[in-house]
């Protein structure tokens, strides 16, 4: 992974924008920094409080001193349909940061679009279709005019522990919606977390990465692997076109792509621990 995050300075502090599962794997490689997380409700406030943080309730704070004691930042939060919550609350104050080392924003693969199966990378055009990846690539733009160290992590569609299609065969609810040819590309939580760790110890302002493993796949074949692992019997195959979903689910079979993660490996030294679902579900199930 490149130097060991052990090797960084004690003494830096990151202030995490929407502390959710991502920025909360990454602060469990950084012991001895000060982490400034901020939610959005009293109870998940207490509960960072507990793992250590110092936790803020935002939208409804005050977080420019947060932003001065800050070495680096990281926004995990979504934008919505009139833009970057964050930008658009605290943008100006961002912009004149000027002592910042390292800027992180989580974006998302989906700003590539639909590429019918085909490998994409980070020099590849964006031309999302879906809402959701056209207001993420309006928020990276966003971002990049704040003239900060900034780095993008493009995520694939994130899986771990209590979170991914165990969860959805224990509970019943998981099924094999098959369209040909769809594929997607995947990544465990924590080589979300060491890839991160990585560009902070190893900045590089400008570049974006794109965080996946190394087998993108079908929907439906992960969804028997984690079955067939359980012991449960394979979910039924629905197909696609009769499908009953929610807007949000069958967007996300709006676009099929390929993801390529080179650019992670080779200039973060990023070693994958899960480079497949079947490693990331079996450590899954062994933390359960």
């Amino acid at each position: 992974m490149g130097r060991d995050t052990h090797d960084l300075v004690m003494t830096q502090t990151l202030l995490s924008l929407g502390h959710g599962y991502s920025a909360q794997a990454l602060a469990r490689l950084l012991p001895g920094w000060r982490i400034i997380a901020t939610t959005r409700s009293q109870e998940k406030a207490e509960r960072l409080a507990g793992q250590g943080a110092e936790a803020r309730i935002w939208p409804g704070s005050d977080l420019r001193d947060a932003l001065a004691r800050a070495s680096h930042v990281l926004s995990s939060v979504a934008p919505d349909d009139e833009g970057d919550p964050v930008i658009r609350e605290i943008g100006p104050v961002l912009a004149e940061s000027t002592h910042l080392r390292w800027v992180g924003y989580l974006s998302t693969t989906g700003v590539y679009g639909d590429h019918g199966g085909a490998w994409v990378d980070e020099e590849t055009p964006l031309e999302p279709t879906t809402r959701r990846g056209q207001a993420r690539m309006r928020a990276e733009a966003e971002w990049r005019a704040l003239g900060l160290p900034l780095h993008i992590f493009r995520l694939a569609g994130i899986y771990g522990p209590g979170r991914g299609p165990f969860e959805k065969v224990k509970a019943g609810t998981a099924r094999r919606v098959i369209k040909p040819g769809q594929v997607f590309s995947r990544i465990h939580v924590e080589d979300i977390a060491q890839a991160l760790a990585a560009s902070i110890a190893r900045p590089r302002p400008g570049a974006i990465y794109n965080v996946c493993d190394d087998d993108p796949a079908p929907p439906q074949d992960v969804i028997e692997y984690a079955a067939q692992m359980l012991g449960r019997p394979v979910p039924p195959a629905v197909p696609f076109d009769t499908a009953h979903m929610t807007a949000m689910a069958r967007s996300f079979f709006a676009e099929s792509k390929r993801v390529r993660n080179d650019r992670m490996k080779k200039d973060l030294g990023v070693s994958l621990k899960y480079p497949t679902y079947r490693e990331g579900l079996a450590a899954s199930q062994d933390e359960d």
